[in-house]
């Protein structure tokens, strides 16, 4: 029994000496993490997500979550017999189906996230783009095509860096213009535009794969580091979801992010993983 004592204690205290450095490193320091997939969908995964960023706040981080809805969003589309097309990534998006995003995002998501922070120790604030216009956007360039979907001209920090001070922002991907229409966004490009906006230290995109899959479907083929140049050689060339996330990376580190991670949300503790051990898990992405 004591030896099993002995071993157990041993892990546990090289995994915290692990951290310290990184706990170190990061003190101070604002990260930017897209919370999405089913990661928001499993209530286990919900609760170790809620812990993670709790604790990155106790440690002396400054957690911003990005948050997106897609597959919620979807159930509730269906349940109103609205029909769900998307167009490179993108969801197609009339009128009643922002208005039906919005409901989910801002009334029933963020409302849902900010709650589980609180009830686990830190006080959260929910936002959406609309709120003290943190978000300025115009019409995609493929408008024709996918409707009200918009592209993110400019998020105004002044907000963030107010709230981010005392407490840990959760901001749902929805916005309108000056004349007041309302706009989809994708939650990725949120994420990476705040983080650009912010120069946040990092920029962590949960997701539903392991990373970016050089063979997508092919677990073996997950490219663990790129740089910059790299993804803008092969970006063109990719389609479905991993290419918001990667274009949504570029716009990061453009902005002056050290470096954005895309990980396997589908692990418990993906996040703490990332950040604060040797190994890591996804893909990391660097000037």
């Amino acid at each position: 029994m004591s030896n099993f004592i002995d071993t157990h204690h041993d892990s546990s205290v090289a995994t915290l000496l692990e951290a310290l450095p990184y706990i170190r490193e990061f003190h101070g320091r604002t990260v930017v993490i897209k919370y999405g997939g089913s990661a928001m969908l499993d209530d286990d995964l919900r609760e170790a997500f809620a812990t993670d960023v709790v604790l990155l706040k106790y440690v002396g981080l400054n957690p911003v979550i990005v948050h997106g809805g897609g597959p919620e969003i979807t159930r509730y589309m269906e349940r109103l017999g609205l029909e769900v097309r998307f167009h490179e990534g993108l969801r197609v998006s009339d009128a009643e189906t922002v208005e039906v995003a919005k409901m989910v995002l801002v009334g029933k998501l963020n409302a849902e996230i900010v709650q589980r922070l609180n009830r686990h120790g830190q006080a959260a604030v929910g936002l959406s783009g609309e709120d003290g216009t943190l978000f300025e956007v115009s019409p995609v360039p493929n408008a024709e095509q996918v409707g009200f979907v918009g592209s993110i001209d400019r998020v105004d920090v002044d907000v963030l860096n107010h709230i981010a001070a005392d407490y840990i922002p959760v901001i749902a991907s929805s916005a309108s213009d000056r004349a007041g229409q309302s706009y989809n966004v994708n939650a990725d490009e949120a994420a990476g535009k705040v983080a650009a906006a912010l120069g946040a230290y990092k920029a962590i995109f949960l997701t539903d794969v392991e990373g970016w899959l050089a063979n997508p479907g092919d677990d073996d083929s997950l490219i663990s580091r790129a740089v910059v140049a790299e993804v803008e050689e092969k970006l063109p060339a990719l389609e479905g979801g991993m290419r918001p996330k990667l274009q949504a990376c570029l716009d990061a580190i453009h902005g002056g992010t050290q470096s954005a991670h895309i990980i396997d949300g589908r692990i418990p503790h993906s996040l703490l993983l990332e950040l604060f051990t040797d190994a890591g898990i996804g893909t990391m992405v660097t000037p």
